[in-house]
């Protein structure tokens, strides 16, 4: 532990906290669009694919800027932003609800809220919370770039990665809990508790972080534009972004999809926060080992095992459907079969995510860990933007909500529900397809990297 700076601990402490906090809000953030706000599953993947993808979009802004203004104050502006997003995420659902909008049970009913103006109140708050992740999301992994030596930067970012899981595990398990004792208005008071995490963070942060490197600070915005232009135009970070992306448009069904799918298939008594958990509990367990292991590898070899693992993930979850068994070992075959795709996906992870990130890093200059490191993030925008979206129609067509088929007394018509149901799998084959795809591309890529590289004299 001496290795590394007390600002590199700090920020890694923080990290954990920001994590909990949105992943507690995350992991059902269509179910709390569509159960608390009323919009249909293509409006609630819409929206919620915007606002993802916006959180890795503004870090290549927020990255540069932070680079400007320094990062401390970037963390401080950050998480003030993120509290103040959280906290209105469920306020207002509350003053809606004490005007009679909304009421809660263990399911919503709107009253004149659907269709109308105030249902899309909530657009302001979420740009909010936007801004703030997209300062965290540059700036933290930044710090790392700027807080380890290209001797321990391969480690920097496992422990990084490790932290992150623990919060995302954490932050997981307080939804099911929540949702099955209060029902709906347990997905609103679960920002309540992201509020707490993120300004506790904000406390820390102003409390002990405190950098010595403070490389790039002051630039002028001139300076900006043209470090902005001239990592945009670096043509093999850009294709190898877009190539990950493949994977995380998997990666983020754990959000977009998984949640509906198996309360849909399974009903109220599946429990999606603890299946998620398995993503970054096997993360926790393995990310350090993967790294060790892969240590004498190039961080493009590293990814590539991760990219032909995860279409098998894909493929594996849409087993689930399909087969005849009551259960798996105590767990219904939807649930079971989740579980180890997901925990598939947590796998790939450990040999992509944190050489992503090294690999991104070591072409960065002194100075411009953010702005490089806020780029780095654009594989999420293009995949969230494009997977939430894409899961929205594919829920609406092969699993719909089963309100739809219920009749004026709530009661539900189960031999038409099953009929639209049966080819809920199909949905996974999608992706199946997006994940092959993109590991070809990045096997292709890596034989065209390493004739340049070979050709201009470049070691491997």
């Amino acid at each position: 532990m001496n290795k590394f700076s007390k600002a590199f601990w700090v920020a890694n402490s923080v990290e954990l906290l920001e994590r909990l906090a949105f992943y507690a809000v995350f992991i059902v953030i269509t179910l709390y669009l569509s159960n608390v706000w009323g919009f249909t599953d293509i409006q609630a993947g819409i929206i919620s694919g915007f606002y993802s993808a916006s959180l890795y979009l503004l870090p290549t802004f927020a990255g540069a800027i932070a680079d400007k203004i320094g990062f401390r104050n970037s963390i401080l502006l950050a998480f003030t932003l993120l509290t103040i997003g959280y906290a209105g995420l469920a306020i207002l659902p509350t003053m809606l609800q004490s005007a009679g909008l909304v009421t809660y049970g263990m399911s919503t009913t709107f009253t004149g809220l659907v269709g109308s103006y105030q249902q899309w109140s909530i657009i302001p708050i979420l740009v909010i919370a936007a801004i703030g992740g997209a300062f965290i999301k540059a700036v933290i992994s930044g710090t790392i770039a700027r807080e380890t030596t290209a001797d321990n930067r391969a480690r920097g970012y496992a422990v990084f990665y490790m932290m992150v899981n623990i919060g995302a595990f954490l932050g997981k398990t307080v939804v099911d809990p929540l949702r099955k004792s209060m029902g709906d208005q347990g997905l609103v008071y679960l920002n309540y508790f992201a509020a707490a995490m993120t300004l506790l963070a904000l406390i820390l942060v102003f409390l002990f972080y405190k950098s010595a490197h403070t490389e790039g600070q002051g630039k002028k915005m001139g300076e900006l534009v043209r470090s902005l232009a001239k990592v945009a135009m670096n043509g093999r970070l850009m294709i190898l972004m877009i190539i990950i992306s493949g994977f995380w448009m998997i990666q983020s069904q754990m959000y977009s999809t998984m949640p509906k799918y198996v309360l849909r298939l399974i009903g109220d008594g599946a429990t999606p926060g603890w299946y998620a958990n398995v993503n970054p509990l096997v993360v926790f367990m393995s990310v350090n080992f993967v790294t060790s292991f892969m240590k004498n590898r190039s961080a493009i070899t590293s990814m590539m095992v991760g990219m032909f693992i995860i279409p098998l993930s894909a493929l594996v979850m849409s087993l689930g459907n399909q087969l005849g068994a009551d259960t798996i070992l105590g767990l219904h075959p939807v649930a079971f079969m989740m579980v180890v795709g997901i925990g598939m996906q947590a796998l790939a992870e450990c040999f992509i995510s944190p050489r992503y990130l090294e690999y991104f890093s070591l072409q960065a200059p002194k100075g411009e860990e953010g702005l490089y490191l806020g780029f780095s993030h654009l594989h999420s925008f293009f995949s969230y933007l494009f997977a939430f979206g894409v899961s929205g129609f594919l829920l609406e067509k092969y699993c719909p909500d089963p309100r739809l088929f219920t009749d004026a007394s709530g009661v539900l018509d189960k031999v038409a529900y099953a009929a639209a149901t049966q080819n809920a799998h199909y949905i996974w084959y999608v992706f199946v397809g997006i994940g092959a795809i993109s590991a070809v591309a990045l096997f292709i890529y890596s034989i065209i990297v390493k004739r340049i590289d070979k050709a201009q004299g470049v070691a491997a």
